[in-house]
């Protein structure tokens, strides 16, 4: 090899390594682009206070969160106040959803996702194959500052983990694509469990709740009961009419009105027609509650309504027997709890103006009849227990202490 061919090869060799080289550089470029996305946020410019409309849509349903004078409500429940702590959640999340996974994928497979984008699927087929949920939020201007697209969960397996639903892998994350943002497919390190289309997720889960009862009607016809007690820690008793009344079945009563919870709220239903049954609860606070429930026609909830009147007495009466320094403490405690009773009397006045659906289980203490709000007598020779009689399994025949032959 001669001088003039060892010269032209080295070049070669030169203009070989620069392409090399420039080739290594601009993957190193790429790498380093994509990885940059690797634990970036999702929103990095989104302000959970600009937040004043949160709509969640699938290919079936929608519901719209909107937010007016500080206050939030679900439009599809007739503005009925939503679940503060649920919206903040999930404001909360959103700021801070960062991406721990990314990966290009074509079109066609965004539907084995679920991260297909239910308005223009809906639109197209009315399928709801393939189809994510939509998340998307505006400011008070109406400007839009998030639009998002859910779609499957991402599971990670536990070994560890003995539960039987845990044998696929526990959540650990969720697939998500904002549209005309990120053109790959990323995902957050959230399951976001409450990014879902079920109005009474959002709902605001305080209800009334009627307590120091001084009586409490309910039954119907012939069976109807009223119960009474003369102070507020007093035995209960039938108001009037012979029976004896079972303890257990009164106390139940009062407790299930200071318990109730609700699973949805309705717009247009009505408590009326046949079959409906009134419960009505008056408070030694000077306040009556006047409950309708009755068997929807489908499924096995009630609706559920109620009309609150009457208000708390500006001071309060002595009960029967009390010693003065009594009447003065107590009087004391009244006066700094009466502003807050008020304003919860406003607010459950408030909460009258809707139906609710209400499970049967919730219901049960307050659905009985006279007959099973009264202590059966035992019949001769029963001795399998119950209301007035031994346990299981007592000898016939032998007497407990307290009882008389």
């Amino acid at each position: 090899m001669n001088r003039k061919q060892f010269l032209i090869m080295l070049a070669l060799v030169g203009v070989l390594g620069g392409a090399g080289l420039a080739m290594f550089w601009k993957d190193l470029a790429g790498y380093k682009e994509a990885g940059a996305k690797i634990g970036a946020k999702v929103l990095p410019d989104l302000k959970a206070a600009d937040a004043t409309e949160i709509r969640l849509k699938d290919a079936k349903s929608e519901i719209t969160l909107v937010s007016k004078n500080g206050s939030w409500g679900v439009k599809e429940r007739g503005g009925y106040p939503a679940d503060v702590g649920e919206i903040s959640e999930l404001l909360a999340k959103l700021v801070e959803a960062k991406v721990v996974q990314s990966e290009t994928v074509g079109d066609s497979l965004l539907g084995r996702l679920s991260l297909l984008d239910p308005a223009k699927a809906a639109a197209k087929d009315g399928k709801a194959e393939g189809t994510g949920t939509l998340l998307e939020m505006k400011d008070k201007t109406g400007k839009q500052i998030a639009y998002l697209i859910f779609g499957n969960v991402s599971k990670k397996k536990d070994p560890g983990n003995p539960l039987p639903n845990a044998v696929d892998g526990v959540p650990a994350g969720r697939y998500m694509i904002a549209p005309g943002k990120m053109q790959s497919v990323v995902v957050v390190s959230d399951p976001f469990a409450n990014v879902e289309i079920r109005p009474g997720r959002w709902l605001a889960k305080n209800f009334f709740k009627a307590d120091r009862i001084k009586s409490l009607s309910g039954g119907e016809g012939k069976e109807q009961w009223k119960i009474a007690r003369e102070l507020e820690y007093s035995q209960w008793k039938f108001a009037g009419g012979a029976g004896q009344l079972d303890p257990s079945a009164a106390v139940g009563a009062n407790n299930a009105l200071g318990q109730l919870t609700f699973s949805d709220v309705s717009t247009d239903a009505k408590v009326e027609g046949e079959g409906v049954r009134t419960i009505v609860a008056e408070t030694f606070d000077n306040l009556t509650y006047t409950i309708k429930i009755a068997k929807q026609k489908t499924g096995d909830d009630y609706l559920f309504n109620f009309v609150l009147s009457g208000a708390p007495p500006k001071t309060r009466t002595p009960e029967k027997d009390e010693k003065p320094d009594e009447v003065k403490r107590r009087a004391e405690e009244y006066e700094k709890s009466l502003k807050g009773l008020e304003a919860r009397v406003e607010f459950e006045k408030i909460l009258g103006q809707w139906v609710y659906a209400m499970s049967a289980k919730t219901l049960e203490p307050l659905l009985k009849d006279r007959a099973q709000m009264t202590v059966q007598p035992r019949k001769p020779g029963d001795d399998k227990g119950g209301p007035g009689g031994p346990p299981p399994g007592f000898p016939p025949g032998m007497m407990m202490p307290g009882m008389t032959r």
